[in-house]
């Protein structure tokens, strides 16, 4: 399969799809009822202020204009000045981006490893105990809310048995790591500090595993029905009649086709987690991009509402072509198509 031609094709629609976005998000955050220049600075600012802030954001030229001045900044890699911190957008987002890329990098490794792994043990022991009982926490962890998971967790393990810290991301008797790319876990890895490195993987667990419980017994519940599927397939027999253990037809033969739908459901549940983190980097105290694009919203900033939905714009995009050419490695039809076979 042609990979680079396949890959340039998607990054193609992306674009469209990113400009689009541009737009829509653009015209929404203009259009909220009030006045952004007249939040920004209060009730009591004069006429005058507030009209001069209005010149300098361009508030006051029509929409269309505004939107050609917002993207040339855009494209120098400006996003404009935060009315709530009072700093340029861009500050913000390298300062709390990584904090919410490392939550849900880690999120999605819990739903990835443990939610495939559940799906196979109640594939592999269907209708027994086995699969009945992660049927019933599979239900239980679809339909709790991330935010109820967490402050179950934080009482229990966090308060009562003070297994794991409750807020931040490292104890303040520990030296941080230099700051390289903002991930703890990675600079602390990258500068040999391994304090650090184990005790931000103890303040990442609880609202790791608060943000995954949900998706990962999805994942489960869809590599389950996969596997099951394409265990009645013609093939799966065959391998069996020539006396093919059932451990190699298992991982070899039967799981790489049935996670190809678990993979698609993982990647939007992993793009996903950016946005719906906010309540759960709330409760933890977490300086995550979620928590800071509510505060914005709250002010309306228009600036840094546009810049944060932008961001997780480009994470969805970013993970779904990464999700796509996952697939087209995992299943051979998508290979043929390309070909024209």
């Amino acid at each position: 399969m042609n990979f680079s031609r396949y890959l340039a094709r998607r990054l193609g629609y992306s674009v469209f799809v990113l400009i689009g976005l541009s737009i829509v998000i653009f015209l929404i955050a203009r259009m909220v009822p009030g006045d952004p220049a007249r939040a920004a600075l209060g009730p009591r600012a004069t006429e005058e202020a507030v009209q001069a802030l209005r010149e300098k954001l361009h508030l006051d030229k029509p929409i269309y204009v505004q939107y050609v001045y917002w993207l040339k900044s855009v494209l120098q890699g400006d996003f404009g000045e935060s009315l709530f911190t009072r700093r340029p957008v861009i500050e913000d987002v390298k300062e709390f981006l990584p904090a919410t890329l490392e939550l849900a990098l880690f999120a999605g490794l819990f739903m990835a490893v443990f939610g495939i792994l559940l799906g196979i043990l109640a594939a592999r022991y269907s209708n027994t105990w086995v699969d009945n009982l992660i049927r019933v926490f599979s239900y239980l962890g679809i339909a709790t809310p991330a935010f109820v998971v967490a402050i179950i967790l934080m009482l229990v393990l966090g308060m009562r048995y003070e297994i794991f810290p409750t807020i931040g991301r490292l104890s303040s008797w520990v030296e941080a790591p230099p700051r390289i790319t903002g991930l703890i876990t990675l600079d602390s890895l990258i500068t040999g500090n391994f304090a650090a490195f184990f005790d931000a993987l103890k303040h990442l667990f609880l609202p790791a595993v608060s943000l995954s419980l949900g998706g990962m017994f999805q994942e489960a519940r869809i590599t389950r029905s996969s596997m099951l599927e394409n265990m009645k397939k013609d093939y799966i027999a065959a391998m069996q009649a020539y006396g093919v253990p059932k451990r190699v037809v298992m991982s070899k033969y039967l799981l790489k086709p049935s996670v190809i739908p678990t993979v698609s459901i993982l990647g939007l549940d992993f793009a996903s987690l950016i946005g719906n983190a906010f309540l759960v980097e709330l409760l933890f105290n977490w300086p995550g991009l979620s928590r800071y694009g509510i505060n914005v919203m709250l002010r309306k900033d228009v600036e840094a509402i546009v810049a944060v939905i932008m961001i997780l714009g480009i994470v969805f995009t970013v993970v779904n072509i990464l999700v796509d050419l996952i697939v087209a490695y995992l299943d051979p039809r998508i290979r043929l198509v390309e070909r024209g076979e």
